[in-house]
């Protein structure tokens, strides 16, 4: 089913000189849909670009890469990713290639070599937030922020899936974050939009558009950036996105921030040959990149890189709680055999041991005494009498010891796994196992006498 577009955006667009409303409305109308991923580095699988001979029956084909992402590709066709182990072992996020234009953005303006403190302020479901922590040094961290509750699940468990220690999620309001003045090195404010860039992919947003939303998205996303103006550092980059093609939501915003704020804008200067739109504010002149999909391989996209020119006082209040700390020896010990991370700093939160970068330890009691999390670099499990009983994130973690306990599976007996039914499985160990597909960990199971008793996450198991 085509998209009818409304011709009040048509009309509204048609005032910008760069717009082409024929070929605009040509590429809807022709039904074209494009897929495309990036790649886990955490868990790295391909070689040169493709499939290793030994899989015989790789889930997906790849075309060619994304031009201005990095381990991103085109596939020539959408398969059932639900159906595909390593998408649940997290080895790759299925994601719109025109809002991975977010990793050029970064790379061009940022030296990924020094430690920086990341926020993605509008996070949920997560593919910009994996992507930006494919990109920074482990010593960096991420804070990955929704602010709708439903949507924090999706967000924790693509979070979790890829596998990374030095990223926290939580769950807070942007102005929440004025309690942390000029704390993160970058923003990333991929803002609540009308969703007219998605058009292609979504035909109910057409259906729903209208002016009144329009106006009304500004008005939020306004808000939403005066809050969260204030935690950057001066000096800092905010990059501002969004879904949406209208001005009123894209240029219209960089001018109010330039009129409200001391900042400068930064052009990005895009290969002519992806053909990105450049534009300018109306009052500010402003640098904005547009993605629009008769122009490029991708969907509808806006985006813009400021750097803070104007100070914000520290002044934030971290008191230390009593209950962190290190674990114990003996407890330790048990972490020791499924680990073999020096850098790591293992920390109570409750009951559960969590495992984070040394270095941000800091940082996450400032974080924990101001914000609502809701995960911490990895948890890793929780003491038992005599063992660890290990989480379903530290399966899924980047750092777990290759010469742990290991189940393969074929395709058939991982599926069923990940539906969260009995399969046959013969091993003559009894304990913790984590059961591994092509290689690549999926969760846990124990194997108690002739019984396995299955770990995969209710939640989290498929339907189909």
């Amino acid at each position: 089913m085509t998209p009818t577009i409304p011709a009040e955006l048509i009309m509204s667009l048609s005032k910008l000189d760069h717009f082409d409303p024929k070929a605009f409305q040509s590429v809807h109308e022709s039904g074209d849909q494009l897929v495309s991923v990036h790649m886990n580095p955490g868990k790295p699988i391909l070689q040169n670009g493709g499939w290793p001979k030994e899989i015989k029956e790789p889930p997906f084909d790849i075309s060619y890469a994304v031009p201005w992402a990095e381990d991103a590709y085109y596939l020539s066709s959408r398969p059932s990713f639900t159906l595909d182990p390593l998408f649940h072992a997290g080895l790759y996020y299925v994601q719109e290639a025109s809002g991975m234009f977010v990793s050029f953005a970064i790379k061009k303006t940022t030296d990924l070599t020094r430690n920086l403190r990341i926020l993605d302020l509008c996070a949920s479901p997560g593919g910009k937030s994996t992507m930006l922590q494919s990109l920074i040094s482990e010593e960096s961290f991420l804070v990955s922020n929704e602010v709708i509750k439903s949507r924090v699940p999706a967000l924790y468990q693509n979070m979790t899936k890829w596998g990374f220690a030095n990223g926290i999620v939580t769950n807070n309001d942007p102005i929440h974050f004025k309690k942390l003045p000029g704390f993160f090195d970058i923003i990333l404010i991929d803002a609540p939009c009308s969703g007219s860039g998605l058009f292609r992919k979504d035909t109910e947003a057409a259906k729903n558009w209208n002016m009144d939303l329009v106006q009304l998205c500004s008005q939020r996303q306004r808000r939403i950036l005066e809050d969260a103006w204030d935690s950057l550092k001066e000096d800092g980059l905010l990059i501002y996105s969004t879904c949406s093609y209208s001005k009123e939501e894209n240029e219209d915003i960089l001018d109010m921030i330039f009129q409200q704020y001391a900042c400068i804008s930064i052009c990005l200067a895009p290969d002519p040959s992806w053909n990105i739109i450049e534009t300018k504010s109306e009052k500010m002149a402003a640098y904005g990149y547009r993605f629009y999909p008769d122009k490029v391989l991708g969907e509808g996209f806006f985006l813009s890189v400021i750097q803070k020119k104007q100070g914000t006082e520290h002044t934030i209040k971290t008191k230390k709680s009593r209950n962190e700390g290190r674990v114990s020896a003996s407890v330790e010990k048990q972490i020791n055999t499924w680990i073999d991370e020096k850098t790591l700093r293992y920390l109570f939160v409750g009951e559960s041991i969590h495992a984070l970068p040394g270095v941000i330890v800091n940082e996450f009691e400032t974080l924990k005494n101001n914000l609502y999390l809701k995960k911490a670099g990895i948890r890793i499990g929780r003491p038992g009498e005599n063992e660890l009983i290990p989480d379903h994130e530290l399966a899924l973690a980047n750092f777990l010891k290759y010469e742990s306990s290991y189940l393969d599976v074929s395709k058939s007996d991982a599926l069923s796994y990940l539906r969260g039914e009995p399969f046959g499985l013969n091993s003559g160990d009894k304990g913790w196992k984590a059961i591994r597909y092509l290689g690549q960990r999926m969760g846990w199971v124990k194997m108690i006498e002739k019984r396995m008793n299955n770990y995969y996450p209710k939640s989290w198991r498929i339907r189909q």
